[in-house]
């Protein structure tokens, strides 16, 4: 089992960036393929981007695609959400999630296909 705690989020003005940090706990988040989601009030919860187990491979959604990167840190076991060119279409709560999942190089893009989830944190970007 694994605990995912994120942080990082805040204000932002439109065009700025921020850097959300995902802290895991108990077992070694190179376990497991890792993802982030995201949800705007009144909106479902959307996939951003998700990194297979083996950290091979990456897979963004369309809308943060070429502004928003994924990186891991194996030794900190802490996976990070860098979000440049930020929008205020991209206001939410930000949520870190883990697949346990049974290919190493998959990325999982669907929220019922991930195990573990952090609690959230919030993002506002301002126009």
């Amino acid at each position: 089992q694994v605990q995912l705690v994120e942080s990082g989020g805040g204000l932002v003005q439109a065009g700025g960036s921020l850097r959300l940090s995902c802290a895991a706990s108990g077992r070694t988040f190179s376990a497991y393929a890792m993802g982030w989601f995201r949800q705007a009030p009144g909106k479902e919860r959307e996939f951003v981007v998700g990194i297979s187990r083996n950290g091979g491979t990456t897979s963004y959604g369309d809308s943060v695609k070429g502004r928003f990167t994924i990186s891991g840190n194996n030794a900190e076991n802490t996976v990070y959400l860098q979000m440049n060119s930020l929008k205020p279409e991209d206001t939410a709560v930000y949520y870190c999630a883990a697949a346990r999942g049974d290919l190493g190089f998959h990325v999982y893009t669907k929220e019922q296909e991930y195990d573990y989830w952090g609690q959230g944190t919030q993002v506002t970007v301002s126009s």
